[in-house]
């Protein structure tokens, strides 16, 4: 028989296998041309009808593919998805008729839908966006009753849903419609609704840090939607919140989520100081391979440009959680409480460590990008805020708040390397040190060194007041500090238009004044009080120069008078010391030491007193952290 007559012809196979779920994302986002009225047939079926009650069933039945969905998705403008609104408002109602039911499988493939489908449609680039996305989702007539429907079902998975996995996924549906329509009217909708019950009894009953890391991050966003136009009801609950379980949960989760995102620097380049070793020695001659020992493993080495390249990408997504912690430091003093206090668990870091370690790493590559920079800001305004808390900042100052912390060192010039234990101001002073030192720029970050140096002030001021004496490189403090001024003073041409300068210089001024007028309260030895002197000494013809350049004798918020007339007071006896110019290093610590008999200091009245934070002093770098932190969300809702 001739085979090509027989009725079972083999059919071609298809080049590639297109699973089921994806044909049903294909039928529902398919853009059609408008049929014109002679060319439509009186059995056409309307495209735009709405589609079966089996095809939802069917839709949320398979497990989503996110990937191609938004890949199906990312291929259509916002014109597109006007023009599909009547499949896009479809899509919205059914998922969330299946999120209100919460039978089998279908809410949780229902809440992956809408994760996916709200990271890629909401940031489109719409005219209108408020308008726009509400006629995408819902249309006007109906926005306000299925809303309402909607976060009231998100609500109630995330407090009582029947898996954490089911819970955390609702979590993510709320950070993608958040980070989505962060600047449109949809946001009310979740202010009115209050999900911070539910998202404290879900971070309460989280299994890991981890797992704490998007409620948290989401209480952020929330928390700071608009809230310098009206009273936010987040804020409110921050305030009042107490339930000291679970916010030591989140300070676990702050501390995990820093140390993770400093992993990121290390893996750059790993600068942890090693102590001497065989091993080491053998390895700087090249004889690496012969020394004993297990062998580590290495880490590629970048050259210095690609090193750059990377450090510019960072910190990762995962530092949004920034946003939320300080907005519960500025909130809540038993959060700051915790933050200072909580002790390490097993085989961990205390989360205090790991937050100043990772604002040291912030610190030293803010410069790098604008991004960098605010997180670094966000960070700063943390340790703001605790050290003008006087218990904290009295606990900060003291023994018991000793730990280890690892500072950065990627960039030089280095501080001494300290190892072990030590009081945590001491570490904050050298993260503030390193602030200072690897952001000198002509177009300075003023109000990142107006940060730094307040926090020194609010120390010394604190460790002066107290008289609490601190073991610490101060030389390295006083040469930053000095080292600022010359900077300051070879580019006044470059400095001098920049807003809020003046504060930054007055500030710098003081600090050292404040320094030179009650070191004896705070400085550990009188070897250190000299010091200090032999360097303002050194820097005499500097701040001469200083203080004409930027005319600050004639402001009297300043106490330059101080610094110039104690370099005076030496300058005349060294002069007078008949005609040895070159005095050793030696002889002018002696001359010194004999010169405090004469040496009177007219220090201005309040030089350790400073003005607490003021939140709306920041109101525009806080809503450019919103928007920073918005963008890391929507990263984190794709991944």
């Amino acid at each position: 028989m001739d085979p090509s007559a027989s009725p079972l012809t083999q059919q071609a196979r298809p080049e590639s296998f297109q699973p089921k779920v994806v044909q049903l994302y294909e039928a529902l986002f398919k853009v059609r041309r408008p049929l014109l009225a002679q060319e439509r047939k009186s059995d056409d079926v309307d495209p735009d009808a709405d589609k079966p009650d089996g095809f939802w069933t069917e839709l949320f039945l398979l497990k989503p593919d996110r990937l191609s969905l938004q890949r199906i998705l990312a291929r259509l403008g916002p014109d597109d998805l006007i023009s599909l609104q009547l499949q896009t408002q479809q899509l919205f109602f059914r998922a969330v008729e299946c999120l209100k039911k919460g039978n089998g499988v279908t809410d949780l493939h229902a809440l992956e839908t809408l994760t996916t489908f709200f990271s890629a449609a909401l940031p489109k680039k719409y005219t209108n966006p408020s308008s726009d996305i509400i006629a995408v989702l819902a249309g006007l007539d109906q926005v306000d009753a299925v809303f309402t429907d909607f976060v009231g079902a998100l609500d109630g998975i995330i407090r009582n849903g029947k898996s954490m996995e089911v819970r955390q996924k609702a979590v993510e549906v709320v950070l993608s419609i958040t980070s989505g329509a962060y600047q449109t009217s949809l946001l009310t909708y979740f202010i009115q609704r209050d999900l911070f019950p539910a998202i404290m009894k879900f971070i309460q009953e989280s299994d890991s840090p981890h797992r704490a890391l998007e409620p948290f991050t989401l209480l952020g966003l929330l928390a700071n939607y608009n809230k310098f136009e009206f009273q936010n009801p987040y804020q409110l609950r921050l305030n009042d919140f107490v339930n000291e379980a679970t916010i030591q949960k989140i300070v676990r989760c702050v501390g995990h989520t820093s140390r993770s995102l400093r992993g990121q620097y290390v893996d750059i380049i790993q600068d942890l100081p090693e102590g001497w070793t065989i091993a080491n020695t053998l390895s700087m001659i090249g004889l690496g391979s012969i020394a004993p020992g297990p062998k580590s493993n290495q880490k590629p080495t970048y050259d210095p440009e690609e090193a750059k390249q990377m450090f510019a990408k960072l910190p990762g997504e995962h530092a949004a959680v920034l946003l939320g912690t300080y907005d519960f430091s500025h909130a809540n003093k038993l959060f700051c409480f915790n933050l200072v206090s909580l002790p390490a668990e097993k085989g961990e870091e205390q989360p205090i460590s790991s937050f100043l370690s990772l604002t040291s790493y912030l610190l030293q590559h803010s410069f790098l990008s604008t991004r960098a920079t605010n997180y670094a800001h966000l960070s700063l305004m943390v340790f703001r805020l605790l050290i003008e808390d006087q218990l904290l900042c009295k606990r900060i100052c003291s023994e018991e708040s000793k730990v280890a912390v690892r500072l950065c060192r990627q960039r030089q010039p280095f501080l001494p390397a300290v190892r072990g234990d030590r009081i945590l101001a001491t570490t904050v002073l050298d993260t503030m040190i390193d602030g200072i030192n690897h952001n000198l720029r002509r177009r300075l970050d003023v109000s990142l060194y107006t940060l730094c140096v307040g926090i020194m002030l609010r120390i010394i001021s604190y460790l002066s007041r107290s008289r609490t004496r601190l073991q610490y490189h101060w030389s390295e403090l006083f040469r930053s500090l000095l080292s600022l001024i010359r900077f300051l003073t070879t580019y006044a041409a470059d400095l001098k238009g920049l807003s809020h300068f003046d504060s930054l210089l007055d500030l710098v001024v003081n600090l050292l004044a404040l320094s030179l007028s009650a070191g004896e309260a705070f400085l550990p030895t009188p070897a250190a009080y000299d010091d200090l002197f032999y360097k303002v000494v050194e820097s005499g013809e500097v701040l001469t120069k200083f203080r004409d350049t930027y005319a600050l004798s004639s402001r009297p918020s300043n106490s330059i008078g101080t610094l110039v007339s104690v370099s005076a007071h030496y300058k005349t006896m060294l002069e007078s010391g008949g005609s040895k110019r070159n005095l050793t290093s030696t002889e002018v610590a002696e001359v010194i030491k004999q010169g405090y008999e004469t040496l009177s200091i007219q220090a201005k009245e309040g030089l350790d007193g400073w003005e607490r934070y003021r939140e709306a002093d920041e109101r525009t770098l806080l809503k450019k952290m919103a928007r920073a932190t918005v963008t890391d969300v929507h990263i984190m809702v794709q991944a």
